[in-house]
């Protein structure tokens, strides 16, 4: 079992950055596949950003390439979410998952363990 918390979420304008982070227990945390995705009123889950579990492969939804950056700290068990020039349209709670399969995957159905999520507003 894996509990997930992040935290990091808030108010901010058009344009600025927040650092979102998500706790994980457990001592496997370093096997996993790490995964944002967010979710907008009335609109599905969607992918953002994935990252393996050494660290050495990333992906991005091309939404927030450039602006994105995931990582990971597996001495600490957590994993980052560095979102930069945000835009309102990135308004969403953001919500990491872990994925037991050492595969990064871009669907949400694939991730076994979810956070509650955190909210992410950004005003125009």
């Amino acid at each position: 079992q894996v509990q997930l918390v992040e935290s990091g979420g808030g108010l901010v304008q058009a344009g600025g950055s927040l650092r979102l982070s998500c706790a994980a227990s457990g001592r496997t945390f370093s096997g996993y596949v790490m995964g944002w995705f967010r979710q907008a009123p009335g609109k599905e889950r969607e992918f953002v950003a994935a990252i393996s579990a050494s660290g050495g492969t990333i992906f991005y939804a091309d939404s927030v390439k450039g602006r994105f950056t995931i990582s990971r700290d597996n001495a600490k068990n957590t994993v980052y979410l560095q979102v930069n020039s945000l835009k309102p349209e990135d308004t969403a709670v953001y919500y990491c998952a872990a994925r037991t399969v050492n595969r990064v995957s871009f669907s949400p159905s694939e991730y076994a363990y979810w956070g509650q999520g955190t909210q992410v507003t950004v005003s125009s």
